[in-house]
């Protein structure tokens, strides 16, 4: 009888020994602000334990993710909106919504210049095979190249788009980058710097956030629709292959190519879904951490898995106009002293 009463424990231990801790909050860093907050990426060195923050009024601030507080803002970088590494230029490219480009050296944290490329921008994205960062700048329907180790203008592509959203390299040369006005995800030849093949997402609207894994060539790519989804999509045909659900409101996407997970930020929900790839065209949840209201932004320190989000209290002002085609009650105005940063970790 005991004999047979361990034979039956023996799988629940098993399962259970295996089984992977849930995030959740480790903390909450309340940010003072001299105004109402206004922010958008973060971007995680591990090199140097360092999470820039955009809080575009203000800059990139620096938080030191070992002392776990803020230590400074990298100079010149007023409107900063991402941060782009470029460590083997020892680089850091700032992209400001006013169109210009900060650059920083990453072993000093020193601002070298700042340059205009255009009239707005809203984010970069690294090529380590060409060396160039493509700029996304919707409001001027265009995407910029920019020379990774000069800085220079290396060229500029007109798409016919306001909504040019997220973006990854596919390590051959191209970029894939979502369209969220056309419902379309396109191929971009950055060596030639033209659109080499547009494949709608039917079924699904406004895609928005987007990440590559070369090992399997698939793109995953969420959705802001009436039915939200990450969308994984063969690299090669642009067929969807699978749609799990995510939350509503995401802005941003990361495939961790060490776990085989995909982390989405879902703000509209107040969500953190993780969804394993178990291969190539299959995809099941491992969890739905609750966060807090618009953290739509995060980054992840690829040592300790650890997610960073950031938000803040807001209230919709009837006396002013506010973005109900994002969510009903899209905030339109954030309190000053409210911005958080916060910190989940696997508990």
């Amino acid at each position: 009888m005991r004999a047979s009463l361990l034979l039956l424990a023996a799988p629940l231990l098993a399962a259970t020994a295996v089984a992977e801790p849930f995030y959740q909050l480790e903390s909450a860093l309340t940010i003072p602000s001299p105004t109402a907050p206004n922010w958008d990426y973060l971007t995680y060195d591990a090199s140097r334990d360092c999470l820039y923050i955009a809080r575009r009024d203000d800059g990139i601030l620096i938080y030191d993710a070992k002392a776990k507080k803020i230590t400074g803002v990298i100079e010149n970088t007023k409107s900063g909106n991402a941060t782009t590494l470029v460590p083997e230029f020892d680089r850091g490219y700032v992209t400001n919504t006013d169109g210009s480009m900060t650059v920083f050296r990453l072993s000093t944290l020193k601002t070298l210049d700042r340059f205009k490329i255009g009239d707005d921008a809203d984010n970069a994205f690294y090529d380590p095979v060409t060396k160039q960062l493509l700029v996304t700048m919707g409001d001027s329907k265009q995407a910029a190249f920019i020379d990774a180790q000069t800085g220079k203008l290396a060229g500029i592509l007109k798409i016919d788009s306001d909504k040019l959203e997220g973006a990854a390299p596919d390590g051959q040369g191209n970029y894939f980058m979502a369209l969220r006005d056309r419902n379309t995800v396109v191929r971009i030849d950055a060596r030639t710097r033209k659109v080499t093949a547009e494949w709608p997402v039917e079924g699904y609207t406004l895609p928005n956030g987007l990440a590559y894994d070369a090992a399997t060539k698939r793109i995953f790519v969420s959705t802001r629709g009436t039915n939200p989804s990450l969308l994984v999509l063969d690299a090669e045909t642009g067929k969807i292959v699978a749609h799990p659900a995510i939350g509503r409101g995401n802005d941003l996407v990361i495939f961790d190519a060490e776990t085989r997970k995909i982390y989405t930020s879902n703000g509209f929900d107040g969500t953190l879904v993780i969804i394993d790839q178990v291969d190539a065209d299959t995809y099941k949840l491992v969890e739905a951490a609750t966060t807090r209201p618009y953290a739509r932004t995060m980054a992840i320190d690829p040592k300790t898995k650890r997610v960073f989000l950031v938000t803040a209290e807001g209230t919709v002002d009837p006396a002013k106009a506010w973005k109900s085609g994002i969510a009903p009650f899209y905030p339109n105005k954030y309190f000053k002293d409210t911005f958080t940063l916060l910190t989940y970790t696997r508990q």
